[in-house]
């Protein structure tokens, strides 16, 4: 038995968010309003011209009182944008560790960074044109609202009335470096769903779908320091045709 859905369009909101780099700012929590659990979806990375140049996939497991999220993209060229975050949310989010790797074609500077928040030890391997390794290795103090793989974990779990939150991250440029992040609320759009009701870089734009249960829809912003703009959006699998089958 098959069942269709009415092809009704409704609108919904989403609730877009900006996110800019500052040096001179106080940081502030990173509260639990909204428990994670675990998932699996997927992704798509579109050019601004509108192109797909990478697919991605998005999972996150809970062991314990331990988060382990992972999201990868496989470029068209080969490249490849792998980040896994472990993390933990009594009452704030807490990071325990992250590691980025970003490599190929479409990153003229590949980077390994690896952050251990327990012990402050954060490492960074970058290649040159030549494939010459560089590794880089420091002991950092490293603030507990370290937000490095959680940004939209963050963003899902900002109130609708507040207008701005600050978070620490560690950048690769390429010697570590502490900044703050801020997250500011710009208001609201809405979206319709077929059946369903240094030199700072530049802004980064988040879109939430708000509710009970607030979930990541939308990113625009490079993918790397002075990087092309790219929109990151989710995806859906698609089914093999079998139309042609008797």
């Amino acid at each position: 038995m098959k069942l269709s859905l009415s092809q009704r369009l409704r609108t919904c909101a989403l609730i877009p968010l900006l996110l800019s780099v500052c040096w001179p700012a106080q940081a502030d929590p990173m509260p639990v309003h909204y428990v994670q659990g675990t998932f699996h979806g997927f992704l798509e990375l579109r050019s601004d011209s509108g192109n797909i140049v990478a697919y991605g996939d998005s999972t996150q497991v809970v062991h314990g009182d331990h988060i382990t999220a992972r999201t990868i993209f496989k470029y068209k060229d080969g490249s490849i944008d792998d980040e896994t975050t472990v993390y933990t949310q009594h009452h704030t989010f807490h990071l325990l560790s992250d590691h980025h790797v970003q490599k190929g074609p479409s990153f003229p500077h590949p980077t390994d960074m690896l952050i251990n928040a327990g012990t402050g030890q954060v490492t960074v391997r970058t290649t040159d044109k030549d494939g010459k390794e560089d590794v880089k290795q420091d002991h950092m103090d490293l603030p507990s609202d370290l937000a490095n793989g959680l940004i939209p974990v963050v963003a899902e779990n900002m109130w609708p009335h507040t207008d701005q939150i600050t978070v620490s991250m560690i950048v690769a440029t390429p010697k570590p470096r502490l900044v703050k992040l801020v997250i500011s609320n710009r208001g609201e759009d809405n979206y319709s769903l077929l059946g369903t009701s240094g030199k700072a870089p530049p802004n980064i734009q988040i879109w939430v779908i708000g509710g009970a249960a607030p979930t990541f829809a939308r990113e625009q912003g490079p993918s790397y320091a002075e990087g092309p703009m790219m929109t990151i959006q989710l995806a859906s699998p698609v089914w093999p045709d079998n139309s042609s089958e008797k």
